[in-house]
């Protein structure tokens, strides 16, 4: 099952590689069968998997026997969501690009292959194979960004691609340290937690830390390495910034939780509180700075290195926590509360990149904040939509970024109660960014030029809708996604020593 979820849209993809490159009809229709069929099958999975069952739909075969190399797949509570996020988030942009016919063959065969990476990186067990797909969606994105991209393109996927090759080198040392350390070698990722290999070599466990920190740090991406992340974001197409902010941030947050705390988890808790505190700073930091922007876009992009530092303040609260049972209860709620952002994050910000995309790419053809006003009266469905969506960005109670970061507060402040005292005025700094917003674009007087402007077509509600009702759903009953990511986390945190 979970490699039919992997690899479908691959397939879909190369057997684009084979039509006619006029037949943009039948391009279309095959790519979004692809990626339909990995979500309805990531939508079975869920039917079929029993809460607190540990790693289910295991797939386990020998592959490269000489270095102890297996193809092993599997989901838990911290995987199952983020997939299941990956499929909805690639089939709703697809969607919402089927007005693109500028190289059509090949966007459509990139964007299903940075589907197969991401949803490899999730649900892959042995460092192997995991590395392969981090590294297949690093291409994509490139060229994505590169071709199809803004004015600075080449500036923007040049940064990324150098950013992120820097970060996947770094994580490639902290494998092998492991490996070469592990007895039997191995590049099972449950066998190495099993192994704790360098949990006898401090240095060894500092050094392999700090290799997977500066990957997925760069990938969160925490400050100081979030530079690449508004440049990206503003010449990315919008399809790409919807999985550039969905997607590939969380396989950073993804892997802090995955590889860094139960694997180093003594090393993790050493440097726990310097962690912490740049996940302050991206929240200080993101909330002024979005606040400071006019171009729409990149509002959103720094707004996600504010969120991005809530998800990272619950990871390092995690870590202080290790090996102390009297804060396992806190370390178990903010976990639970950055998997839940990594969701919550996921769907919003991606509804967000959707929404400047249909004012932009469709209809005004600028992002300028200060350009609207008054659209409110005049584009009701619109107004209505991005309203929700940066109200639950902002952690409006009912929403569903709200249940995320009341989790991730509470948790951490049983383990930092100073750090996050402070780090709970980036949510008023969120709040007056995003009221502001609103009033600038939606509220005032009507701004004649856009008289013109259409309100949302049927294509761009079915790419939205979904995402809004979700907002509002897990925003009133988070439970069973809740259920869902508390068996891993207190699986997680009870497996630590």
């Amino acid at each position: 099952m979970l490699s039919l979820i992997t690899f479908i849209p691959l397939a879909g993809g190369l057997l684009i590689l084979l039509l006619p490159k006029t037949n943009h009809a039948l391009m279309k229709i095959v790519a979004l069968l692809a990626a339909a069929a990995s979500f309805v099958l990531s939508l079975v999975l869920i039917a079929g998997y029993q809460v607190g069952g540990g790693m289910q739909f295991q797939e386990l075969y020998q592959w490269i026997p000489a270095i102890n190399v297996y193809y092993h797949l599997g989901v838990d509570g911290l995987s199952l969501p983020l997939l299941v996020l990956t499929t909805l988030l690639s089939l709703l942009s697809i969607v919402y690009s089927w007005r693109i016919d500028h190289r059509l063959k090949e966007y459509l065969f990139l964007f299903l292959l940075l589907e197969t990476g991401m949803n490899g990186v999730f649900v892959a067990l042995d460092f192997f194979l995991f590395y392969i797909f981090w590294e297949i969606t690093l291409v994509p994105m490139y060229f994505l960004i590169a071709i199809w991209g803004g004015p600075r393109k080449e500036y923007a996927a040049i940064k990324f691609f150098l950013y992120t090759l820097v970060g996947s080198l770094a994580m490639l040392l902290a494998i092998l340290l492991l490996y070469f350390n592990s007895d039997p070698r191995t590049f099972g990722m449950l066998e190495l937690i099993r192994q704790q290999p360098l949990a006898r070599s401090p240095l060894l466990a500092a050094l392999a830390f700090w290799g997977f920190f500066l990957s997925f740090a760069i990938k969160v991406p925490m400050w100081p390495f979030h530079t690449w992340l508004p440049d990206a974001h503003v010449e990315a197409p919008t399809a790409g910034s919807v999985i550039l902010a969905g997607i590939l941030l969380k396989m950073g947050t993804y892997g802090f939780v995955r590889v860094s705390l139960p694997m180093l988890p003594e090393a993790f808790k050493q440097y726990a509180v310097p962690v912490a505190v740049l996940a302050l700073l991206g929240i200080v930091y993101g909330a002024l700075v979005a606040m400071a922007q006019t171009d729409l876009k990149k509002l959103v992009a720094y707004s996600s290195v504010n969120h991005m530092g809530y998800v990272m303040l619950g990871t390092a609260a995690a870590a202080a926590a290790v090996g102390d049972p009297t804060k396992a209860q806190a370390a178990t709620t903010a976990l639970n509360g950055a998997v839940f952002e990594m969701v919550a994050h996921g769907i919003i910000t991606g509804a967000l990149f959707l929404i400047v995309g249909v004012l932009y790419d469709y209809r005004a053809h600028t992002r300028g904040v200060d350009e609207f006003g008054g659209l409110g009266a005049r584009l009701p469905v619109y107004t209505g939509i991005t309203t929700m969506a940066m109200l639950a960005s902002l952690g409006l109670p009912g929403l569903m970024g709200f249940v995320a970061e009341f989790l991730i507060f509470v948790g951490s402040f049983g383990v930092f109660p100073y750090l996050t005292a402070v780090a709970v005025t980036g949510v008023v700094f969120s709040a007056a960014m995003f009221l502001w917003t609103i009033q600038r674009i939606f509220l005032g007087p009507f701004n004649e030029r856009w008289a013109h402007l259409p309100d949302m077509d049927g294509r761009e509600k079915v790419a939205l809708v979904p995402l809004a009702a979700l907002m509002l759903i897990f925003g009133i009953y988070p439970r069973p996604l809740l259920d869902v990511i508390n068996a891993a986390m207190a699986v997680l945190v009870g497996a630590v020593p």
